[in-house]
C-alpha cells in the first residue's frame, strides 16, 4: 500500500513544491481535487508540467457544489459532464481515476423532514444511469469512476461499502472506502473491507473525529491488516482536517500510518 495526501493539505505554491514536501514527509503521491465549472480541465497545462517534473498524481477527489445524485436534473447533468471531463484529464495524466459520492449535504433521513422527495427506487435509477454513462467514458479513457459511500448525515443514498458495490455494473466502476464514514456506518469495518475487497480501488483515511490518523479511536492496526490480507495494493489518501500545523502534523501522520503497513 502507498500513501497519498490531498493537495489542499500541503504547503507550497506549486504542485512541484507540494510534492517535494509530501515526499520528504513520507508520502508517495498527491491526491488532486476536481472543482466544477471545468476548472480541473483548465489546469491541464499545470498538471502536465507537474507530471513531467515527476509529480505522482494518481487520483482525483471531486470537489463540486452538486453531484450525480442531485434532485435537480440540470445539476445532475452538469455533474456528469464535469466528471466526464475530469476522467478525460486524469486519463491523459496516466492516473487511476476519479471518485465521487452520490451526493453530499443534499439530504439526510436522520434530519427533518426525514423523507426525501425521491423514492429509493428512483434514487437507484438516477445513480445507475449516471454511473453507466461515466463507466463507459472511464473505460474509453482507461481509468475508473469510483463511488464513495458517505455517512447517513451527509448522504441518504449510499452509506455502506456493500451499497456502493451494488452499483459496480462494469469493470470501470469501482468503490472508495473512507475510514471516517465507515466508522459511522459499518457494523464491522474489517468485515466490510473484506467483503468488498474485489471492488475497492482506493481508500481515503482519517480518524473517527475527521482529524488526522492517531487523534481518535479507530483501530488502524486491524483495518490496515485487513486491507493487506485481502491484497489491497492501492493508495491510502489522507483526507481530513489537520489538528496542528501541516509542517509538523503531516510527517507525524505519515510515520503513524506506516507503522501498520
Amino acid at each position: 500500500m502507498k500513501l497519498a495526501v490531498q493537495e489542499q493539505l500541503l504547503p507550497g505554491r506549486t504542485l512541484q513544491e507540494k510534492y517535494a514536501f509530501a515526499v520528504d514527509s513520507g508520502f508517495d503521491a498527491i491526491e488532486l481535487r476536481g472543482k466544477g465549472d471545468f476548472h480541473f480541465a483548465g489546469r491541464l497545462t499545470e498538471l502536465k508540467r507537474a507530471l513531467a517534473d515527476g509529480v505522482v498524481m494518481p487520483t482525483v477527489c471531486v470537489d463540486m457544489p452538486h453531484f450525480i445524485g442531485d434532485f435537480d436534473p440540470a445539476k445532475r447533468k452538469d455533474a456528469i459532464q464535469q466528471l466526464r471531463s475530469q476522467l478525460t484529464v486524469i486519463g491523459e495524466l496516466g492516473g487511476i481515476g476519479v471518485m465521487t459520492p452520490a451526493s453530499w449535504g443534499q439530504f439526510s433521513r436522520r434530519l427533518p423532514p426525514f423523507e426525501p422527495p425521491r423514492s429509493p427506487e428512483e434514487d437507484r435509477e438516477v445513480l445507475a444511469e449516471a454511473l453507466g454513462i461515466l463507466g463507459e467514458h472511464a473505460h474509453r479513457n482507461g481509468v475508473l469512476i469510483m463511488l464513495e459511500p458517505l455517512n447517513r448525515y451527509e448522504n441518504h443514498m449510499v452509506n455502506t461499502l456493500a451499497e456502493a458495490v451494488s452499483y459496480c455494473a462494469s469493470d470501470a466502476i469501482r468503490i472508495v472506502g473512507d475510514t471516517y464514514h465507515m466508522n459511522i456506518e459499518e457494523d464491522d469495518p474489517c468485515r466490510a473491507l473484506a467483503d468488498a475487497a474485489p471492488y475497492i480501488a482506493h481508500m481515503q483515511i482519517s480518524e473517527s473525529n475527521r482529524n488526522q490518523p492517531g487523534t481518535g479511536h479507530l483501530d488502524w492496526g486491524a483495518q490496515l491488516a485487513t486491507l493487506d490480507a485481502v491484497g489491497f495494493d492501492g493508495y491510502l489518501a489522507l483526507e481530513c482536517r489537520l489538528r496542528g500545523e501541516a509542517e509538523i502534523v503531516l510527517p507525524q501522520t505519515a510515520a503513524f500510518v506506516r507503522k501498520y503497513l
